[in-house]
């Protein structure tokens, strides 16, 4: 994606804004279904609809009442609209990626990075199983506990697979960064997923490129911030 120059005083997040998505909505057990008078409530969303760039509708005549003191969590399968709905309580606007901008006259692309870590062929292999439609659609004909335990395996799995891995492979592969950096035609890179914060400088057709890396938002948050003069990564203790 094109997205032409950022304006000056944007953001932009890159990842996933849940830890898992594993099914459609579901209303849990411990929210109170007595109502309450209006001064308890601290969301109210009525009829929110929201129809993407291609027109396809991705949330339908939406309503949530959230009271003073409730937690309400909305889990899916990508494509289900959970992403759009954080969106639009946020006020954020969604972006495809890879996203191309001109930043500060910096030809610039944000990614989510996995895409880079071709050396690490079970995780890759792994990726195209996961998002592949049949597979995404099937998880949506599965009843909710049986995607609660399905994303809760795959969350230890993926944790256990990681244990085992030497830290090379799971970081990004150079050639594939290279190439990426020249054929998106950009002179910086913004990414997340390996999350080891840092900035790094590759040489590219004679020039050299920077590469921007975020981390993860468990024990500590960071983000990466650009002006005229250039870029700083910032990392901050939760």
């Amino acid at each position: 994606m094109d997205g032409g120059a950022l304006p000056a005083g944007a953001g932009a997040m890159l990842g996933a804004l849940t830890a898992s998505a594993h099914g459609d909505t579901e209303q849990k057990a411990g929210v109170s279904e007595t109502p309450r008078p209006a001064a308890d409530e601290a969301l109210q969303v009525n009829g929110l609809s929201v129809v993407d760039a291609e027109g396809t509708t991705r949330l339908n005549n939406f309503t949530l009442i959230v009271n003073r003191g409730e937690i309400v969590g909305v889990a899916g399968v990508e494509g289900n609209g959970q992403s759009e709905l954080a969106a639009a309580l946020s006020g954020m606007t969604l972006i495809a990626e890879p996203a191309r901008f001109d930043l500060y006259g910096t030809p610039t692309l944000l990614m989510h990075g996995d895409t880079l870590c071709t050396d690490d062929t079970a995780y890759q292999a792994f990726r195209r199983r996961a998002r592949h439609p049949l597979t995404l659609a099937l998880l949506r004909r599965l009843p909710y506990s049986l995607r609660q335990r399905l994303a809760r395996q795959a969350r230890a799995g993926s944790e256990s697979a990681k244990a085992g891995k030497a830290a090379a492979i799971m970081d990004v592969n150079m050639e594939e960064v290279v190439r990426v950096l020249r054929e998106q035609q950009v002179s910086r890179l913004i990414h997340g997923h390996t999350h080891r914060p840092a900035k790094h400088v590759h040489a590219v057709d004679g020039r050299d490129c920077e590469r921007w890396v975020l981390p993860d938002w468990y024990v500590r948050w960071g983000y990466v911030v650009c002006d005229a003069a250039g870029c700083a990564l910032r990392v901050e203790a939760l």
